[in-house]
Parts: C-alpha cells; structure tokens; sequence
C-alpha cells in the first residue's frame, strides 16, 4: 500500500518557536506479553532521510533489519531506554514507557529542547516539552528513524532470548501473543522474562496463582491482552 513518505515539518514549527534541538520518541513493546518495553530516541536534524523511511510496521523485516544500520549512521544522535517486565508490572504501562523514554533522553550526547512523541497520550510530561502527533511514527521523520531502531534492536533481543527459552518462539513473535507463545505458557507457564501482571494469566488456571496485581495507575488503562 502507497503510503506518504516522513517529512519534518513539526520540528520545522518546534524550531520556529526555539527550539535548537528535537528529538523523535516512538516505543515498542507495550503490548507484548515478555520482554521489555523499548523506547528509541533520535536526533535527525533537518537532513534528506534514507530511502524508504516510514514507520516500523509499514517496513517488512527485512527491510526493517537493512534500514537500521544506515540510519544508525545518518542520524545525528539517537538511543535506547527499556523498562524491563519487572517494572512494567510494579509500575505500570504509563510509568514504565515514561522511565524507558527518560533513559532513552539521558543517554543522548546533547539534551533536546524539545521532543516529537508518537501517539496523542503524553506519558512523558515535564519536564521535557512535548509535542505530540498522532502517526507521527509515520508523519515525522525523527520519529520514523526512531521507530525503526527501537524495533530493531528490541527485535533482536528478543531473538538472543529466544536461544534459552525455544519454545516460546520468541524470534518470531519478539515476546507478542501467538500460538506459539499461548501454547509454550500452557505448557510451561511464564518465564523470568514475562510480565506477570498481564491478563494472558488469567486464562492459565494451571500459572493463575503467578498472578500480579497492576501498579494502581494502570487500573482501567490495560490493552486487551488476554487469549
């Protein structure tokens, strides 16, 4: 499907208003049922793009996995923070991305004065100044290279992981719910990696007992996760 190429028009209209810096924030990672939720920041400046950059989910994995090395050297800056399952189910969804975008921020060589954000929840807040667009993953170019490399990246991490524990296919399905994965949990329940408070437990009555209670803040926010 033809679909319109990123431009960077929103950093345009952040510099106007005086910003020097932008920054492009997207995630992955939130609706998996293992592993750790990831956010990439990155710095583009107002540079022609690579060929071919659009959001992650757009991109096949094969081009996903070619297109990350090149941006990787055409962006200015970028970096990765991640939350991992365990701070996902004692904080919460909210918090969780909120710390993993904060990591992802501080280990960028040059604080931004402004950051383009995915979506059209702020879960970042002060005291960083937030611009927010929905499908910016797809619209704004900052936020299209950074959705490619925290997919990436996460991808493979995913697929190291997938080595120890075989059976839950992670290399396939990068922690996500499948068959496979449903499957490998009935029959094996939840590794140390998997996020305990997620409603897949519920359908587990031989792992119920594993169950955790969400962080109070993510009550009533929680995506349909269950089988």
């Amino acid at each position: 499907m033809p679909y319109d190429p990123p431009t960077h028009s929103v950093e345009r209209s952040l510099r106007r208003a005086g910003a020097r810096l932008v920054a492009g924030l997207d995630e992955v990672g939130r609706g998996a049922w293992a592993g750790p939720v990831t956010v990439g920041a990155a710095v583009t400046g107002l540079r022609r793009p690579p060929e071919g950059l659009t959001d992650s989910k757009l991109l096949t994995e094969r081009r996903r996995t070619a297109l990350a090395p090149v941006l990787a050297d055409w962006v200015t800056a970028y970096a990765l923070g991640h939350a991992s399952p365990q701070e996902c189910d004692e904080l919460g969804m909210t918090a969780a991305l909120r710390l993993a975008a904060v990591r992802a921020l501080e280990a960028l060589p040059v604080r931004p004065d402004a950051v383009i954000l995915d979506g059209k929840h702020d879960y970042l807040g002060g005291p960083w100044r937030v611009r927010t667009v929905i499908k910016g993953d797809q619209s704004c170019i900052c936020v299209s290279a950074a959705s490619v490399l925290a997919k990436v990246h996460r991808d493979g991490l995913m697929a190291e992981l997938g080595e120890s524990y075989p059976a839950y296919g992670f290399a396939e399905n990068a922690g996500y719910p499948s068959p496979v994965h449903r499957s490998a949990l009935e029959e094996y329940g939840p590794t140390e990696h998997h996020r305990l408070s997620w409603a897949y437990l519920d359908a587990l009555p031989k792992w119920s007992h594993l169950k955790r209670e969400r962080a109070a803040e993510a009550q009533g926010e929680q995506l349909s996760l269950g089988f």
